[in-house]
């Protein structure tokens, strides 16, 4: 979301500090240099099929092209200087400690608040879910296994449409789904991500451990028990934020 309130931050973090650390990297002779990325450089897909390693990039939306640029930057450092690099590219993370703005915390923390839940356009995009735990266990296999020049995608093999995830959070926590706000779609919103992740399985013996309806289960809980984390969070900027996007004191472009 927020690529759209101010890309430029993005730009920075993504691709000049990609380039600032793999200069490091090459200057200081590191043994591994793995960039963490995302299955949106790949774009949006259809109903049917996934994105393996070798789909085209074809990012949708600012922050996705920045992430593109900066998986291209390390590969170009790989194959001009050397560098030992690796790249991951991983489906949507859910667990603790998971900044609010996210939709899994957020609208835990709205509920939680007394507030309803906003979800864009019908709720159908489909993202592949997996449990935070399960991704840093694949990065470390990565780190200390994979061939430099590498590239795997990390996926929860956990297809959802976002309203089927809402519909879980609502009654875990006791509430229909009157709770729920439809607000109008935003630019650049993928409709579906699914990866692949045979590569990684097949290399390296990694496959996600942590059942989708265990891990929501528990990650809900993690934030009923830890309000004063993310209530410390949704205030200040973090606000401001929520304000521009949803509007003052709710949720702009709301179905009545």
């Amino acid at each position: 979301i927020r690529p759209f309130m101010g890309a430029s931050a993005f730009v920075r973090t993504n691709v000049v500090g990609a380039e600032t650390l793999l200069d490091l990297a090459r200057t200081h002779g590191v043994r591994r240099f793995l960039q963490i990325s995302t299955d949106e450089v790949y774009g949006s897909l259809g109903r049917a099929g996934k994105f393996t390693e070798e789909t085209p990039i074809a990012p949708s939306s600012p922050y996705s092209a920045s992430k593109a640029a900066a998986d291209m930057l390390v590969q170009a450092y790989h194959t001009t200087f050397g560098v030992p690099t690796l790249i991951t590219r991983c489906s949507n993370n859910y667990g603790p400690f998971q900044f609010p703005e996210k939709l899994i915390p957020l609208f835990v923390t709205n509920l939680l608040a007394g507030q309803r839940v906003p979800l864009y356009g019908d709720g159908l995009n489909v993202r592949d879910w997996i449990h935070v735990q399960d991704h840093c266990e694949a990065i470390l296999l990565v780190l200390d296994q994979a061939e430099p020049g590498s590239v795997y995608n990390i996926g929860g093999d956990r297809e959802l449409p976002n309203i089927e995830i809402a519909r879980s959070i609502l009654a875990h926590l006791g509430h229909d789904e009157s709770m729920i706000e439809y607000v109008k779609d935003r630019p650049g919103h993928d409709r579906r991500y699914a990866v692949d992740f045979t590569r990684i399985t097949s290399d390296l013996g990694w496959r996600p451990r942590i059942e989708f309806e265990r891990g929501i289960a528990e990650t809900i809980d993690w934030y009923v028990a830890n309000e004063r984390w993310w209530k410390r969070i949704k205030t200040g900027e973090y606000l401001t934020y929520y304000e521009k996007q949803y509007g003052p004191g709710g949720i702009v472009g709301v179905k009545k």
